[in-house]
């Protein structure tokens, strides 16, 4: 697994487009990336996140090592960082306590009725707007991911997660409108409960919209 970390240039005219439009965004990273005839992102588990505090950077995890050569040009105000998280991986066990950082798209499905046929019908999803439901839907992540939140473990006020507001946005492809995701950021301590299921929760990311920006679970 390797971490790439890209510093965009705010001057930049495809920068700012990408800023702007998440799907643009994500063919600007996924053109670093060989194409393949299913899903490129899924088979090359690529992840990542816009983090806008302090000097905004793009975090980008993957299988492979990109190719940040098929960036346009004067994208980044650096060289991209590539590093590989393989050695952090091996050494991660039960028990261990960790600081992390996601932004999520927490969602339910709903109207996932079973049909005359006796399937059950696929629902349509939905964004969780509550704190406590994205807070919950957390916690349920965490029992298959093989984590728990401490703090939310020990201290009923969350001390320790932060909760703030995200967005994200793309112009439908068939729609002049504009599709919205409702996102969070989560911040706190976790015990890792399951060391192995941990490692698929961080290399498959966590929750819906992974395609634009959602998902990566980054641990300190």
């Amino acid at each position: 697994m390797y971490l790439s970390r890209l510093v965009p240039n705010p001057l930049s005219r495809d920068v700012q487009q990408d800023l702007a439009d998440c799907q643009k965004l994500h063919q600007t990273i996924m053109a670093a990336f060989p194409q393949t005839k299913s899903s490129p992102r899924q088979t090359f588990g690529v992840l990542y996140r816009l983090e806008t505090s302090q000097r905004p950077h793009i975090l980008v995890q993957s299988r492979v090592v990109p190719d940040w050569g098929q960036l346009p040009p004067g994208y980044c105000l650096e060289d991209p960082m590539v590093k590989s998280l393989q050695s952090q991986y091996e050494r991660l066990r039960d028990g261990m306590v960790l600081r992390f950082r996601l932004t999520a798209n927490p969602t339910k499905k709903i109207d996932t009725k079973t049909g005359p046929d006796g399937k059950r019908k696929n629902g349509r999803r939905v964004v969780l707007r509550k704190e406590d439901e994205q807070i919950a839907w957390l916690v349920r992540k965490g029992e298959t991911g093989g984590f728990e939140l401490l703090s939310l473990a020990t201290r009923p006020e969350i001390a320790n997660v932060a909760v703030l507001p995200m967005a994200g946005s793309r112009r439908g492809i068939h729609s002049q409108g504009r599709l919205t995701f409702g996102g969070v950021v989560f911040e706190g301590q976790l015990r890792i409960t399951d060391a192995q299921c941990f490692r698929d929760a961080l290399a498959s990311g966590i929750g819906s919209g992974k395609s634009y920006g959602f998902g990566l679970l980054s641990i300190a």
